[in-house]
This record gives structure tokens, sequence and C-alpha cells, in this order.
């Protein structure tokens, strides 16, 4: 039997992705600048030298630490489609790791943790006793944004089922 095709478009769908913002780069520059900046003093004062490197070798271990994390966090990515009668969250890992999750919009409750300043600084589905958190890796600003779209969202979804 031929598999149907769906032509009914989806409320909400969105695709998350870490914010990649941050990068291993910019410090590789700064160690550099840093070493060109305290050779001079490296040099005129010998005491300081096996110390000077010992810190320009810690600092390039942490950076290659923080490259590898970026790089491992930034295959994250979260897939949310929401259907007037059914949510859909898919979660791929940076490994073969899928996690596909189904849920009934009026089943779920959007939990929004904000700051002092009331901006949105976690998102969360309740489903139960379970919490499901969405776009952690996420910039501030696209938390809010992505809050908003997607709380209109579940509002008509629960309004349509």
């Amino acid at each position: 039997m031929p598999m149907q095709a769906t032509t009914t478009q989806p409320l909400f769908s969105a695709t998350l992705r870490p914010d990649r913002t941050l990068r291993a780069v910019g410090g590789w520059v700064s160690l550099i600048i840093a070493a060109i900046v305290a050779t001079p003093f490296l040099i005129a004062v010998p005491e300081f030298l096996l110390p000077g490197l010992a810190g320009f070798l810690l600092a390039g271990a942490g950076l290659v630490v923080f490259g590898l994390r970026q790089a491992r966090k930034s295959r994250l990515v979260q897939r949310i489609t929401l259907w007037p009668d059914q949510l859909e969250i898919l979660t791929l890992g940076p490994g073969p790791e899928r996690v596909l999750r189904r849920f009934h919009p009026k089943a779920v409750r959007l939990i929004l943790t904000r700051d002092e300043n009331e901006r949105t600084t976690a998102m969360a589905l309740i489903h139960g006793e379970e919490a499901i958190a969405l776009g952690s890796f996420l910039a501030a600003d696209d938390k809010s944004s992505f809050a908003r779209a997607f709380g209109q969202a579940l509002r008509r979804a629960r309004r349509a089922a």
C-alpha cells in the first residue's frame, strides 16, 4: 500500500540550533596578541620566563578544550513541529542520538523563566511530572522571540483541538 502524502501545513515549525557567536578563533587571536606583547617582558626578566610560558600553555590547552566543546555543542539540534492535534519535538544529538517525542497540545504547558528585566532565560514544556527543556542553547534574544511565536501557536492549537 503506497504512503499517503499529507497536504496539511503545521501551525508552527522551527529548527533550533546553538548560538555560534563564541568562537575559539577569537581566543587564539587574543593569545597571540598577548604573546607578542609579553615577549619583550619575558626576555627582559628571565625569572618570568617559566611561569609565563606555563600560563600560555594553560591558556592554549583551555582554548583547545573550549573549541572541542563548542564543536560538539554545535551539532545539537531541536526540531519543533506543532500540528493542530499533535506537538512533535525531535532532538538530534551530536552522535547518532535521535529522540522523538509526541504530545497532544492540550496536555503540555509552556513554562518560561525570566530574569529581573523580564527577558526569557529558560523555556520548558511540562507534561505531567516531566519537564522538557526547549532551546537551552539559544541566545537570550532568540529565546524570547521563539517563546513568543511558539506560545501563540500553542494557544491556536489548543483552541483548534
